[in-house]
Order: C-alpha cells, then sequence, then structure tokens
C-alpha cells in the first residue's frame, strides 16, 4: 500500500541505506557519503499504481499515492536520500499492465522517467516465463522490447532484464545479447525474483547475470533489515571515496579480480 511504501522509505532512510541506480551497482560506481549503504529499487510489470497521472483543473499532475509520486514527495524532504529507481515494463501487456495503463500518457511517463534519472528495464515484450520458448521466441521478445521502448524515448538502452517468474531461457546467451530484424539488444545484467541480498559488485560471488532481489513484503524486509543490523560486517558501507575500495581485514581472498580498474584495497580492522 502506499502507506507501508512510505514506512519502508523511512526505515531505510533511518538506518543509513540510500537510492542507488542499479547501473551503479553493476558498474561499481557506488559514490555515497562515508557510513551509509546502498540500496536499489526495482518495480516490475509497469501497474498504475506504479506511476499514475491525475487530471486537476485541466492540468496534469502526478498522483501523490503512486509509486512515483510517493519517491518525488520522500525526496523533497530527504534530498541526501536519492531519488533512483529502475522500472521494469511491459511495452506489450494487455492493460492495465502495458507501460503504467492511461495509453495517451506512455511516451510522455518514460521521458519523464528518464528525465528524472530513474532507469528503464528490460521485462520482456508481455511478461513472457522464457524458459518455456524457443530460442527465436525468446529473442524477438527481447528485440520487441528494447524496440518499442526506443520509438518513445529515442535512443535508450534498456541496459538490465528482469526475468519474469525468475525463469532463465535454455541458453543464458540468449537473454544477455542478440540482434532480431536490425535490433540489437544487450543487459549487463540480468535480475532473479528473489534470492535475498546482492553482494558486492568488488566480491568475487557478485555475478551480474543472477543478481538477487529481496521483494518488498514485511516479513523478508524485516528480516533483512534486522540481519543487517545484527551482522553490520556484512553489511556495504560506503567508505566516502568512489577510488577506493575498503574491506575488512584477512578478506582480500574475497575480492574479485580488479585488474584493470584504477582502484585502491584499503584493509581496516
Amino acid at each position: 500500500t502506499p502507506a507501508n511504501f512510505r514506512r519502508d522509505l523511512e526505515r531505510l532512510w533511518e538506518r543509513g541505506y540510500r537510492l542507488k541506480a542499479l547501473t551503479d551497482l553493476i558498474d561499481g560506481t557506488i559514490a555515497l557519503p562515508e557510513g551509509t549503504s546502498p540500496v536499489v529499487l526495482t518495480f516490475d510489470d509497469s501497474s498504475p499504481g506504479q506511476f499514475r497521472y491525475l487530471e486537476l483543473n485541466g492540468r496534469l499532475t502526478i498522483d501523490p499515492d503512486s509509486a512515483v509520486g510517493i519517491l518525488e514527495a520522500f525526496f523533497r524532504l530527504h534530498p541526501e536520500f536519492g531519488l533512483k529507481a529502475t522500472f521494469y515494463v511491459l511495452p506489450g501487456a494487455a492493460q492495465p499492465h502495458r507501460l503504467f495503463g492511461q495509453p495517451e500518457h506512455e511516451g510522455r511517463k518514460l521521458q519523464y522517467l528518464v528525465r528524472r534519472g530513474f532507469e528503464i528495464g528490460n521485462h520482456t515484450l508481455w511478461h513472457a516465463n522464457l524458459a518455456k520458448y524457443p530460442e527465436a521466441v525468446v529473442r524477438t521478445q527481447l528485440a520487441q522490447a528494447q524496440e518499442w521502448i526506443r520509438r518513445l524515448v529515442p535512443g535508450y538502452r534498456l541496459r538490465t532484464l528482469a526475468l519474469p517468474m525468475g525463469a532463465y531461457p535454455k541458453e543464458l546467451e540468449w537473454a544477455i545479447r542478440g540482434n532480431v530484424g536490425g535490433v540489437t539488444y544487450q543487459h549487463d545484467a540480468i535480475l532473479m525474483v528473489s534470492g535475498g541480498a546482492a553482494p558486492s559488485p568488488f566480491s568475487r560471488r557478485f555475478d551480474p547475470y543472477r543478481l538477487p532481489r529481496i521483494q518488498a513484503v514485511e516479513s523478508e524486509l524485516h528480516y533483512w533489515l534486522r540481519y543487517f543490523d545484527r551482522q553490520s560486517d556484512e553489511r556495504f558501507a560506503s567508505d566516502g571515496d568512489p577510488a577506493m575500495v575498503t574491506i575488512p581485514k584477512g578478506r582480500r581472498g574475497e575480492l574479485r579480480d580488479l585488474r584493470g580498474r584504477k582502484l585502491q584495497v584499503i584493509e581496516r580492522d
């Protein structure tokens, strides 16, 4: 509910979490104040409750009870929290899930999201279970979703894919990159439905093509917030310097290969 979402944002804010874009995570460019932690918000299925316009006195305004309206209002109160999220949209789905409903405002909504620094991700054309289909159908679902978004937001590339129902195609490569009828797609990360907290992008355990997520239901969110309250050494906390990677002493072996990156590694107690 809108009330629950507002409460969740408050809980994250109070515990020192700050919004970052998903592409910041996969690029390993997490610039945050020292001691704060990144959190990435993702929204699947482009339902109307995520982004809705209201007409008041002949003018369009964002519904304050939609996810975008709530995020914007929270950002005005706490600008340090940030204003980031990735919306996994369905360009070819039946209503009400086709690009947030309100077909007369499809382009306006997507362009607004990009202009405000939100990200748009691939969720297939109409929520296809990619495990059920042959290569040609999988690739067409992903390429046509890219093509549809580019018609509404020229030049925009969908950098990430959230798998409908968490179902991988028979070959991972089909989901990563391809070209159908001259339309190219390439995903730098693939998100699962669930699985818990994602590893640090500097960890050996980080796999951009199998990124887990925490589902925003009370039991799961409560579990992970309490987990990181208690296991603070497992929580990613920024050192305040994006050119540096700080790790606890004795855990250098957990780092992924950072050769080619201009990053300084520091061990601390």
